[in-house]
């Protein structure tokens, strides 16, 4: 028994150095100006997929992700950590998406993409914060969706039984396949990369990357076709373009503000317990706590 897997990954600013500069005018995020990391969440995904792909050989991972031609960098890390293969989504057509245009877009990938009994994704991304995506990809799809997952417990030929990590405690949830789950990021960290897996895929390209570098060793990708990336535009994945990017997405920034916190007051108390009773009864009087 193998399956089908897909991953949804997303390159997000790298939230600790955010700066001045983070924001383009119409509100979207200025995602030239700041480094760029695989979303955490994404990689308890990713490891989520890696342990269906160990406890049942034969499986096959797919990483699709959505972004600038930068964001191949996403696939390379997902083939070097245990992928076999990746898609990337990029089209001028794709920018300024909200979750409903990127969801649209990423559904539609999926359908050309083919057969799959699972789709794994990180529950949220962190420069949006919204964990509206995967659920809304399990809507456009028509398939049940399992949010919050934490650990796999059994999985047979048509169903799955997952351990869900919730604000009160867990839940243990069935759901038969084709399964869309979102993981937390408490599920289990991926794995580091494989050294064999490095050398192999490290020269791993996109069309248009090959295009831009002008490599000298072009001619290692028609002797070897799995480092060739695969890359869909809109029109690849027939999409609507009027329901793609931000004339597909009705979320509109108003306003966008940088908010720097100053400390305004500092109190020094030494360990002495009259002075550490004193401060615990202010905090309560104030209601900062109980």
């Amino acid at each position: 028994m193998a399956f089908n897997i897909i991953v949804l990954a997303k390159q997000v600013p790298d939230t600790r150095n955010v700066g001045k500069d983070a924001m383009k005018a119409d509100g979207t995020v200025n995602r030239a100006a700041l480094p760029a990391i695989f979303n955490p969440e994404d990689l308890n995904a990713l490891e989520q997929a890696l342990e269906v792909k160990d406890r049942f050989p034969g499986s096959k991972i797919t990483i699709l992700t959505m972004g600038p031609g930068r964001a191949a960098e996403i696939l390379r890390e997902g083939l070097f950590r245990g992928a076999d293969d990746g898609v990337l989504l990029t089209d001028r057509a794709f920018a300024g998406a909200d979750t409903l245009a990127t969801s649209y877009a990423l559904s539609m990938a999926i359908r050309k993409i083919g057969e799959f009994d699972f789709i794994f994704s990180g529950r949220q991304a962190i420069d949006g914060d919204t964990a509206q995506v995967g659920p809304q990809v399990a809507e456009k799809l028509g398939i049940p969706q399992i949010t919050y997952a934490e650990h796999i417990e059994k999985i047979d030929k048509n169903s799955v039984r997952i351990k869900r990590r919730l604000d009160n405690g867990v839940e243990v949830v069935e759901s038969p396949l084709p399964v869309l789950i979102t993981v937390n990021g408490s599920a289990r960290s991926c794995r580091p990369r494989n050294a064999k897996l490095l050398l192999k895929y490290k020269h791993a390209k996109t069309v248009t990357e090959r295009q831009v570098e002008n490599l000298d060793y072009i001619d290692i990708y028609d002797s070897r076709p799995f480092l060739n990336l695969t890359e869909w535009s809109v029109a690849d994945v027939a999409a609507d373009p009027l329901l793609c990017g931000l004339s597909g997405s009705p979320t509109k920034v108003k306003k966008t503000e940088n908010v720097v916190f100053q400390t305004k007051e500092s109190k020094h108390i030494s360990d002495s317990d009259i002075e550490i009773d004193e401060l615990m009864k202010e905090l309560i009087e104030n209601h900062t706590i109980g």
